[in-house]
């Protein structure tokens, strides 16, 4: 009996046409799955990304406030070289502007072009403090 069973599974050697089939079909829904997942999650990553370079310029004023004498009529851009001292690497935005108003900055930020929110076509844009830049999500239509 034993060795019969032994046989008969011996015998058997690859997979049916249709188990081959199913297998193909299974992995196509599960790409089909995939794929838009994994792109959503890219263009997030990305958005991100341009939000943490807009914190790190609008935390780098707060330091350059904290070096050099700031009122309220100074504004800080990427082309202030004092400026880019404080800021390590900005690589998701092509242009910044730094205002203060009572000794607070306020950031006015442009990302990169295929830097978007979501759903939409035109680059991401941060307006505002800390904490309004903070608050901003993927999600949200910050144009």
């Amino acid at each position: 009996m034993l060795k019969k069973i032994g046989q008969r599974l011996k015998d058997q050697r690859g997979l049916t046409l249709i188990e081959l089939l199913a297998v193909v079909v299974i992995l196509g829904i599960i790409a089909a799955i995939a794929v838009p997942s994994i792109g959503n999650i890219i263009a997030k990553s990305k958005y991100d990304a341009a939000k943490a370079d807009a914190l790190q310029v609008l935390n780098a004023a707060k330091l350059y406030s904290a070096s050099y004498e700031v009122d309220g009529n100074t504004s800080l851009d990427e082309d202030n070289e004092k400026f880019k001292e404080f800021i390590n690497e900005v690589e998701n935005l092509v242009s910044y502007t730094v205002e203060f108003e009572n000794g607070t900055p306020s950031i006015d930020a442009t990302a990169k072009e295929g830097i978007t929110a979501k759903g939409q076509t035109s680059p991401a844009k941060f307006e505002g403090t800390i904490s309004e830049v903070n608050s901003y999500d993927y999600s949200d239509k910050n144009e």
